[in-house]
């Protein structure tokens, strides 16, 4: 079987790059609040984003992510999917020797009733530490260690590790490259993932950025809109509201140290996200024990629509050790 990446749980350090912000470059700060579960992140003394973390969550996520304005852009639980975690990691996998657990579902086993689970979460993906973080003006970088358990923690399925690089771009306009890496440390697991609703991370935007207010999906070959981006190959997909003078918006970034082409999940209402590559896109295979499996993305969160936000312009940079 082919393998995928070998070793410890660990990142190579990221490409030494030429960032294009402005001269009066933002402090970008962490605040830990170890409590509540949370991890703040300032970018010039504002909240962009904030990691939640805590023991009662489900899976780790990022809520808020704000516009460049400082608005909410995405909703952290919503009906009819309440499991929708504003902009998260998971997946449905099979430790082998053991059943089935889908941590995209995680939500559902929590305990007592079904229909309104409540901690404590029978699966979850739980937060350890954070293995490394700087803070600094214009760009910074957190590193966090997880693990995906089951049955109330006694079995632990895979080891997680994520990186995050976070650059301010003026204007309130920021970047994040993100890299989500799984180890099979405890045996091989099967990836059972959705043929239809996974994507590799998700990102679920609210009503004031989806289709409800006038954003506009489009994908980096130009196409538009779910019917035409759902399930089509691209490199990057961007939400934003055409034209208008308050517009702001978000773009997903796939990284070409992804294995490509791929296709992406894109919803009307909000959600969208890469795929793997067709071969493990939505069709079983294994992680054998040992290997290591990892995704990387770009998130844009930028002004005006995808033309004005300069979306494939930076995508370019991105690809090209610039941003």
């Amino acid at each position: 079987m082919k393998r995928f990446c070998h070793g410890a749980l660990t990142f190579a350090p990221f490409l030494a790059a030429t960032t294009c912000i402005s001269l009066a470059q933002p402090a970008i700060e962490f605040r830990a609040d170890e409590a509540r579960g949370q991890m703040q992140i300032r970018i010039g003394g504002q909240e962009a984003l904030v990691y939640v973390f805590g023991k009662d969550v489900d899976l780790p996520h990022f809520y808020p992510v704000r516009s460049p304005s400082g608005k909410s852009m995405t909703v952290e639980q919503t009906e009819p999917y309440p499991h929708h975690r504003s902009f998260w990691f998971a997946d449905t996998v099979q430790l082998e020797g053991q059943r089935q657990a889908s941590f995209y579902n995680a939500l559902y086993s929590g305990a007592d009733d079904k229909k309104n689970p409540k901690p404590p979460f029978r699966d979850h993906i739980r937060q350890v530490a954070f293995a490394h973080q700087i803070s600094g003006n214009g760009k910074a970088e957190l590193d966090a260690k997880l693990l995906w358990e089951m049955d109330d923690g006694k079995t632990v399925v895979l080891d997680e590790a994520r990186h995050i690089r976070i650059v301010a771009l003026g204007g309130g306009e920021y970047f994040l490259d993100l890299q989500f890496k799984l180890a099979a440390t405890y045996g091989d697991v099967k990836f059972c993932s959705d043929a239809v609703h996974y994507a590799w991370p998700f990102i679920r935007l609210n009503n004031d950025f989806n289709t409800t207010s006038g954003g506009v999906l489009v994908n980096s070959e130009g196409q538009t809109g779910q019917t035409n981006t759902n399930m089509k190959l691209a490199r990057w997909v961007d939400f934003s509201r055409a034209g208008a003078k308050d517009a702001e918006g978000l773009a997903m970034f796939s990284h070409p140290a992804n294995e490509h082409p791929h296709a992406w999940l894109t919803r009307d209402y909000g959600c969208l996200g890469p795929r793997r590559a067709e071969a493990k896109s939505g069709k079983p295979f294994t992680l054998e024990k040992g290997e290591s499996l990892e995704t990387r993305v770009g998130i844009l969160v930028h002004q005006g629509d995808v033309k004005s936000g300069r979306v494939a312009e930076r995508y370019e940079a991105y690809v090209g050790g610039k941003l």
